[in-house]
C-alpha cells in the first residue's frame, strides 16, 4: 500500500506557522509522515526562536503527524539535544534521524539520512548534533544497501549534468559533494531530498544501470530540493508524493527521464577513518541481539544488527579496513591490552565481519557470494599473520574462533595474537579440549567438509596458526602452519558464547579480563588502539593496494 509523504524545506524555527499549515493539510490528505529536508530549528539568532522552542517542548505547539528530521546548516539547540538524550524524541511525533542514520518505518519505508556539511579535513565527525560529517559517515551508510528516501543537506556532485532544468534566475548553486553522489549511486533511492535557501529545484527523474539480479529493471531516482519556508516569498517549500516500498522498480521510464548523472561507485572500498560517534558496541562474543530503543521486536535486521554497517549506531571509529565482502574492526573490551604484547603496542584483538547479514556462512545461498566472502575473510587473516610475523619475528602466532549457529544473528570471526610458545607446545589445542571436557561439551573433531565456507550444522571452530621460525623458514613453510578443530553443537545445545575468550584468558593468565564488559575502554583509548593498528597493518592491507 502506498504511503503519502509530505516534505518541507528549511523551517528555521518557524514552528508554529509550519506545523499549523501541516495540520490543516494533513486533515485533508491524511499523510503517513512528514520529512524536514533542511534546518528545523535554524541558528536561534532571532528573538522569537527561544519562545518557539519553549512552546514546542512544553506541548503548546502540536506536531500533527510523525515528522522526521536531520541536520542542515546549524547545530541543534541545547534544550532540544537534552530532550532527545532523555526521551529519544523531541516531543510526541517529532523524531531526530541523527546526523547519519537509517530508519525503517512501520509502513516498510526505509529512510536514510546524512545531515550537515562535509568537513574534508576532518577524520572525526565529532558531536552527533553538530552539522558536520566525514566521508566515512557517508561510506558507513553503504551498508543500508537500498533506500526509499535519501535525505541529505548537500547536493550530490554533477546532479545537474544532462538535465534541461535550469536553476532559477539569480539562484546560488548549493555545494555539490562527491561522497553524496556516491551514496546516492550506491543506495539508488526512489527519492533523494535536499534543501536550498532561496529556491526550489526538481531535476528530471534519472535511472541507474540495471543490476545482475534484475537486468530488466532500471531503478529510478527523483532528486528534489525544497526552498525555505517564508511568510513573504513564493518559493516552493513543501512537496507531497506517494510511495509504495513494495512496488517493483519500473520496467518503463517516465517521459523526460535521463541516465544517471552520477559516476558509478568503484567496487573496492577504502577503509573508514576514525570517528567519535559511537553508541553500540562491537561486543566480543555478543551475537548482536540488542535492538534499538524503539525497535519493533526480534529478530533484529541489518538496521539494528550489532555488526551491520547499516546500523546508524555502529562504532565506526574502531573500523580499520573495509573490503568488498567484509570488514575489519578492533574488538571492544579486548582480551589483551596495548601493553600485553610490547612488540605490537596495541591489543591486536580483531573481528573479521562479513557484510552479509547471515547467522552462518553456509546460509549465504549464493555459492559464489559465499565463497567470495569466505576467501576475503581469510585474506584478512593472511594479512594479519604477515603483520604479526613482520612485527614480532615469530614471537606471536594467532587463534581465530567463530560460533556458527543457525539461530544466530551475524557470523563473525575473532582473531587473537598468542605467544608462539603456547602453540608450538600444543597448549592452545589442549586448553580448548580440556575446557570442553570440563563443561561436558562434545569432543572437538577435525572438519569433515572439503569446503570450509560451507561447513554443515552448528559448530564452534578454532583455527590455530603457528608462524614460521627464522631458522626454518623455507619457500614451503614461509606462510607458517595451521590447524583447525571443530566442536559440533546441536541446535538446542546450550553453548557459552564466552567460551573462546574464557579459554584464552585462562591460558594467557588474563582471567581478570574474561568479561569484556568490565574492560571497555574510553572512546579515546579505543581510537588510539585502532589508529596504532591501522598504521602497523597498512603495509599488509589488501584494500589499500592500487
Amino acid at each position: 500500500m502506498a504511503s503519502k509523504i509530505v516534505v518541507v524545506g528549511n523551517v528555521n524555527c518557524e514552528l508554529r506557522d509550519v506545523f499549523t499549515k501541516l495540520a490543516k493539510l494533513h486533515a485533508k490528505q491524511n499523510f503517513t509522515l512528514a520529512i524536514i529536508a533542511g534546518d528545523l530549528f535554524g541558528d536561534c539568532s532571532t528573538e522569537s526562536e527561544p519562545d518557539e522552542i519553549s512552546a514546542l517542548l512544553q506541548g503548546d505547539i502540536a506536531v500533527p503527524l510523525p515528522i522526521y528530521f536531520t541536520l542542515g546548516s546549524h547545530p541543534l539547540p541545547t534544550r532540544v539535544v537534552e530532550r532527545i538524550e532523555a526521551n529519544d524524541e523531541v516531543c510526541p511525533n517529532l523524531y531526530f534521524l541523527g546526523r547519519r542514520g537509517t530508519l525503517k518505518t512501520a509502513e516498510g519505508l526505509r529512510l536514510v539520512a546524512l545531515g550537515g556539511s562535509l568537513d574534508p579535513d576532518s577524520k572525526q565527525s565529532g558531536d552527533k548534533y553538530r552539522p558536520v560529517y566525514t566521508e566515512s559517515d557517508a561510506k558507513a551508510l553503504y551498508g543500508a544497501h537500498t533506500a526509499d528516501v535519501l535525505i541529505t543537506h548537500q547536493w550530490p556532485k554533477d546532479i545537474r549534468f544532462g538535465s534541461k532544468v535550469p536553476l532559477p534566475e539569480g539562484a546560488t548553486l548549493p555545494s555539490e559533494v562527491q561522497c553524496i553522489a556516491d551514496l546516492c549511486s550506491t543506495l539508488k533511492p526512489r527519492y533523494h531530498l535536499s534543501s536550498s535557501d532561496g529556491f526550489f529545484y526538481e531535476r528530471e527523474p534519472f535511472f541507474h544501470a540495471p543490476t545482475e539480479d534484475n537486468p530488466d529493471a532500471k531503478p529510478l531516482t527523483r532528486f528534489i530540493s525544497l526552498g525555505s519556508y517564508s511568510k513573504t516569498s513564493k518559493q516552493k517549500w513543501m512537496y507531497a508524493f506517494s510511495l509504495d516500498p513494495k512496488a517493483p522498480a519500473a520496467l518503463t521510464l517516465p517521459a523526460g527521464a535521463t541516465a544517471s548523472p552520477l559516476a558509478a561507485v568503484q567496487a573496492k572500498r577504502k577503509p573508514l577513518s576514525s570517528q567519535n560517534e559511537s553508541y553500540s558496541r562491537f561486543a566480543v562474543d555478543d551475537e548482536g541481539h540488542r535492538p534499538r530503543k524503539r525497535a519493533r521486536g526480534p529478530p533484529p535486521g541489518p538496521d539494528q544488527c550489532f555488526f551491520c554497517l547499516s546500523n546508524p549506531n555502529i562504532a565506526t571509529h574502531i573500523i580499520t579496513s573495509i573490503g568488498n565482502e567484509s570488514y575489519l574492526t578492533t574488538a571492544k573490551g579486548p582480551l589483551p591490552t596495548s601493553k600485553t604484547f610490547p612488540s605490537l603496542g596495541f591489543p591486536g584483538h580483531m573481528l573479521i565481519i562479513p557484510f552479509t547479514h547471515s547467522p552462518t556462512l553456509s546460509s549465504i545461498t549464493d555459492p559464489d557470494a559465499r565463497l567470495s566472502t569466505y576467501n576475503e575473510m581469510q585474506q584478512y587473516r593472511t594479512g594479519l599473520h604477515k603483520m604479526l610475523q613482520s612485527r614480532t619475528k615469530g614471537a606471536l602466532g594467532s587463534v581465530t574462533w567463530e560460533v556458527s549457529r543457525g539461530n544466530g544473528i551475524h557470523i563473525h570471526w575473532q582473531f587473537l595474537p598468542v605467544p608462539s610458545s603456547l602453540i608450538t607446545r600444543g597448549l592452545v589445542e589442549v586448553a580448548f579440549k580440556v575446557e570442553a571436557e570440563n563443561l561436558k561439551y562434545p569432543k572437538f573433531e577435525a572438519s569433515s567438509s572439503s569446503d570450509p565456507s560451507n561447513e554443515s550444522g552448528d559448530f564452534f571452530r578454532v583455527s590455530i596458526w603457528s608462524p614460521p621460525s627464522d631458522e626454518t623458514t623455507t619457500s614451503e613453510n614461509e606462510a607458517g602452519s595451521e590447524k583447525a578443530i571443530l566442536l559440533p553443537l546441536g541446535a538446542e545445545f546450550r553453548f557459552d558464547l564466552q567460551f573462546g575468550r574464557r579459554v584464552m584468558a585462562k591460558l594467557m593468565e588474563l582471567e581478570k579480563r574474561i568479561n569484556w564488559k568490565n574492560d571497555v575502554q574510553s572512546e579515546e583509548e579505543e581510537e588510539a588502539d585502532a589508529n596504532a593498528f591501522k598504521e602497523a597493518f597498512k603495509e599488509f592491507d589488501f584494500t589499500l593496494e592500487e
